[in-house]
């Protein structure tokens, strides 16, 4: 399939690795020219290396926190004019309820929620002009189903999600969707990280930890970043343009749902 994108520009947030990754190397594919951006210069700067060389699209690399005041400007400098915006960062350390202050709180609304924002308005205003774009937010099947030691993840993430249903019908008639993507549990670093909580809380090895996981995902494995890539860089295709306001799971059918 065409997804008509050779040519265009995205940006990439949250890039180096994980399922940012898997949405530039799909975008890359479909001819798409990336501006990438994470935290990590040196993770950053291989992962563009190796896009480069694989697809020959070009890449800008943009190593900043995207949760800062200076990153942000770093990164909305170096995107001006892009048809396409990945707003992507990573969850908020687990807890319990009554583990987090309100600085918590701050931090994982910065990240999950306000810089999604602070993009948002950054970027869609040009692609409204042009009269065509795609934002797709990365944020979690915790917006469906709360995850109960992911209370700041579900907080954040159903914030950005609440801002996303209103402001994507806003823009909609300008040829500029916003939708969002819901993963639950895939085969990167953060699954490691939740893995080894569970592993350290129930005295069991990461391999169980794993098994016990998996057994909780219909599909009976973790998801990959290349089939969630597939997905984000459909969803900004030219055959997408129809799709507005929607809050996609790609967990394997572990959110039990009928809507």
């Amino acid at each position: 399939m065409d997804l008509g994108l050779a040519g265009k520009r995205a940006l990439v947030c949250a890039s180096s690795k994980g399922l940012g990754l898997g949405c530039a190397e799909a975008l890359a594919e479909a001819g798409v020219d990336l501006i990438m951006n994470a935290r990590g210069e040196q993770a950053l700067e291989a992962s563009a290396v190796a896009i480069r060389d694989a697809y020959g699209v070009k890449v800008v690399t943009v190593a900043a926190d995207i949760t800062s005041a200076d990153g942000q400007a770093a990164v909305i400098a170096a995107a001006e004019g892009v048809d396409i915006l990945v707003n992507n960062a990573g969850g908020p350390p687990p807890g319990l309820w009554s583990d987090w202050d309100r600085d918590d709180f701050i931090a994982a609304l910065d990240a999950n929620m306000l810089a999604p924002i602070a993009l948002i308005k950054a970027l869609v205003p040009a692609m409204m002009d042009r009269g065509w774009g795609r934002v797709v937010n990365i944020t979690s099947q915790s917006v469906k189903a709360p995850i109960p030691v992911l209370g700041l993840s579900n907080s954040a993430r159903a914030g950005l999600t609440g801002y996303v249903a209103g402001t994507s019908r806003q823009v909609a008639g300008s040829g500029v969707t916003i939708n969002n993507l819901l993963p639950g549990i895939h085969a990167t670093d953060r699954a490691v990280s939740l893995d080894s909580g569970v592993s350290a809380a129930q005295g069991i090895s990461m391999e169980e930890a794993k098994a016990q996981r998996c057994a909780t995902i219909p599909a009976g494995r973790y998801g990959t970043r290349q089939e969630f890539g597939a997905t984000c860089a459909f969803l900004c295709s030219q055959h997408a343009g129809f799709i507005v306001g929607q809050n996609i799971l790609l967990d394997g059918g572990a959110v039990n749902a009928t809507l």
